[in-house]
């Protein structure tokens, strides 16, 4: 079936996009009531996020699709936007949110944010099996099948990606022998169900003070972090020149292709000296994925160059370019979106909802008890979710200083990912009828 949308090139897709984020900025800032009430409940990074999924559900725009020749060959074909803003904007706005950051500041924060981070990790972990045990009761068939196509498996390689990301799924695919030819359905569910909860997050964010205040949390610790940031941008603050936006971007580049150096250069020596690396059904082969490692060397960098004259550049705006890239980014994340998937396997979706909605009670009963604020619920569920890809989104959204802590915590989901895929996709076998 041809899929083709109708702007297929990346140029005016990226224009489009581009288009929309300067209309959110425009509206969110406008002095018009009708705009001002309406962000009052609707975050600017929710419209950001909500309206390329909506050109890509109408089909104005398209991350993926195929087209049919006349003799009924398929070509499949791929935007290349968000491969880009993940590989070039992620690590230097990573870089450029570091910059200013205090990293004693990020340890005061306490151990509430691991605590969170951890408990999203269990919320996964049992949530398979519970999720796959309910759906049972009701329907046996969504849930069940038998060897290669055995329903569980196929859940596996979700939980590698819930828990870690894409590499801990690619290696959950090849330790559990899925059939691939069904494995579309579950990335459908994997993007459908992750992009529902990351709607719903970014709601949330609009509400953490009245979210804060039911948590009874203590924010203290979140808000001098802020407040240290803040302080010091003010202080160092002036009129930035040419000179100063061209050092800014030379510094986040650099850094940019050192990570990308770097990244090969470690994969591929690990891949090629280390078998349990280079083997895909291993727990440690996601020390084989280059985008582990290039977010682990743009934040490492970032944090050194922290601690330079560099840092002066905060004044300058280096976390406001930051922003931007940030919103770039989450744009062609949205992008990925289609709301007609819901409907494409509503069995498998439920399946999804039921496993996610259980990874988020638990995440608020633990909050709840702890008394964490929203922020650790938010980037606790995002690192595992989401990943290095949408951690530092939602932790940038509550302030810039605080991208880092979600990147921390994300990185710390891949090491993890595969082992508590393996126990996931273990305790799913289990149960699976």
């Amino acid at each position: 079936m041809d899929t083709t949308p109708f702007f297929t090139q990346d140029t005016i897709i990226f224009g489009i996009l581009m288009l929309t984020l300067g209309f959110v900025f425009y509206t969110s800032t406008s002095k018009n009531k009708s705009w001002q009430k309406f962000y009052k409940y609707i975050p600017a990074l929710l419209m950001a996020y909500m309206l390329p999924a909506f050109f890509t559900t109408t089909g104005i725009i398209s991350p993926e699709w195929q087209t049919v020749n006349e003799v009924g060959e398929i070509t499949k074909h791929k935007s290349q936007l968000y491969y880009v803003a993940s590989r070039f904007l992620l690590p230097a706005a990573l870089v450029l949110m570091t910059l200013s950051i205090d990293l004693k500041a990020v340890f005061n924060l306490g151990p509430k944010a691991l605590i969170m981070f951890l408990t999203g990790t269990a919320g996964i972990i049992i949530g398979g099996p519970l999720a796959i045990l309910l759906v049972s009761m009701v329907s046996p068939e969504t849930v069940g099948g038998a060897g290669p196509d055995a329903v569980w498996r196929g859940l596996a390689t979700l939980a590698g990606s819930w828990i870690g990301g894409g590499a801990n799924q690619a290696a959950m695919l090849e330790i559990y022998q899925f059939n691939t030819k069904n494995y579309a359905s579950f990335v459908i569910v994997d993007i459908v169900v992750a992009n529902i909860w990351m709607a719903i997050l970014l709601l949330g964010i609009g509400k953490s003070k009245k979210i804060d205040k039911w948590l009874k949390a203590d924010t203290s610790a979140i808000e001098t972090l802020k407040e240290k940031v803040s302080s010091y941008s003010s202080k160092n603050s002036r009129n930035p020149s040419l000179a100063d936006f061209m050092v800014i971007l030379g510094i986040a580049f650099v850094v940019v292709g050192a990570s990308h150096w770097g990244a090969n250069s470690i994969s591929n020596f690990l891949s090629a000296n280390f078998e349990s690396v280079s083997d895909k059904t291993s727990a440690m082969s996601s020390f084989g994925s280059q985008f582990f490692w290039m977010i682990t060397i743009a934040t490492a960098l970032g944090i050194v160059l922290s601690f330079t004259r560099l840092k002066q550049y905060e004044g300058a705006g280096a976390s406001k370019i930051g922003s931007v890239f940030i919103y770039i980014l989450v744009a062609s994340i949205g992008m990925k979106m289609d709301l007609t998937q819901i409907l494409d396997n509503p069995g498998l979706i439920v399946v999804g909802l039921i496993w996610m909605a259980i990874h988020v009670f638990l995440l608020i009963f633990v909050a709840k008890i702890i008394r964490a604020p929203y922020f650790f619920l938010a980037i606790g569920s995002k690192a595992n979710v989401g990943g290095a890809a949408s951690a530092p989104v939602v932790a940038a959204a509550f302030h810039p200083s605080l991208a880092t802590v979600g990147v921390l915590l994300a990185v710390f989901g891949y090491v993890v990912g595969t082992y508590g895929a393996m126990l996931t996709a273990e305790l799913m076998r289990i149960v699976a009828p």
